[in-house]
């Protein structure tokens, strides 16, 4: 099988998430917030591995569109938990990139599927 990218980054990604997820909850007794990023930061490779047994290319376009609006709203939620005191600056710095890169790779994949599937009508 061939290697996916971005299947592999946001895998290593929720990993990451999942540890920050811990951290706060056992450092801030943080249950809200630090769930949300939880949720959306762990989705976006779910959703991922659903689109590449997608039943069609309108529905991989679909999946992978959601996953952005999830990686998305992951950076909302590192920059709110960031700026109330409840991530460390230095774990900021390391997942927002990260999750900015994801973002921009599911961009350009959803971009690029759309303009194949309008060529193919």
């Amino acid at each position: 099988m061939a290697q996916n990218i971005v299947a592999d980054k946001s895998y290593v990604f929720a990993l990451s998430i999942i540890n920050v997820f811990r951290f706060m909850v056992s450092e801030h007794r943080e249950y809200v917030l630090s769930k949300q990023l939880l949720r959306s930061g762990t989705a976006v490779g779910a959703l991922i591995r659903e689109a590449e047994h997608a039943q069609s290319n309108a529905d991989f376009v679909h999946k992978m569109s959601i996953s952005l609006k999830e990686a998305n709203e992951t950076l909302y939620w590192l920059r709110l938990l960031r700026d109330s005191g409840y991530l460390p600056a230095n774990e900021y710095d390391r997942l927002f990139p990260a999750a900015e890169e994801l973002v921009r790779l599911l961009v350009s994949i959803v971009k690029t599927m759309k303009r194949r599937l309008k060529a193919n009508c």
